[in-house]
């Protein structure tokens, strides 16, 4: 049973079968939000989702980033991502035409940032989700 469904630019459908949430910064005790720090915290998430599901490709949706003052620190200007980061484990009928529906699917791990705690469901969800690359990122995988 899936948490929901997505309809892709491209009109595949998708279903989200596991979602892992939490706060982009949350348990940073020292230092501010940095390209730096950043990118550590991209690497991080891109690690946990490798090790989460193992046998499907991570791609990783890149982030927007906001610059909210002109003041640097040690390691630059402040840059913030959004509040909330995203791993998802995607899935959909098989990419290749020649592979059995009813024993074929595809898979994809995407790792993702919003601003709330909304779950991306059908037409609604975010265009960033919805514009997704299925069957170049996919990877098909028997039943």
């Amino acid at each position: 049973m899936s948490l929901s469904h997505m309809a892709l630019s491209s009109g595949r459908s998708i279903e989200l079968i596991e979602l892992h949430i939490s706060s982009t910064y949350g348990g940073m005790l020292e230092g501010y939000p940095c390209k730096p720090v950043n990118e550590m915290k991209l690497r991080s998430l891109q690690g946990q989702a490798a090790r989460a599901f193992p046998s499907t490709p991570v791609h990783l949706v890149p982030p927007s980033r906001e610059y909210p003052d002109g003041t640097a620190g040690a390691f630059g200007p402040v840059e913030v991502l959004p509040s909330v980061a995203c791993i998802g484990a995607f899935r959909s009928i098989a990419v290749a035409p020649a592979l059995d529906p009813l024993l074929h699917r595809s898979a994809l791990t995407v790792i993702w940032f919003q601003a709330g705690l909304d779950v991306p469901s059908g037409e609604d969800a975010d265009l960033v989700l919805r514009n997704l690359r299925w069957e170049e990122l996919a990877q098909d995988y028997e039943l």
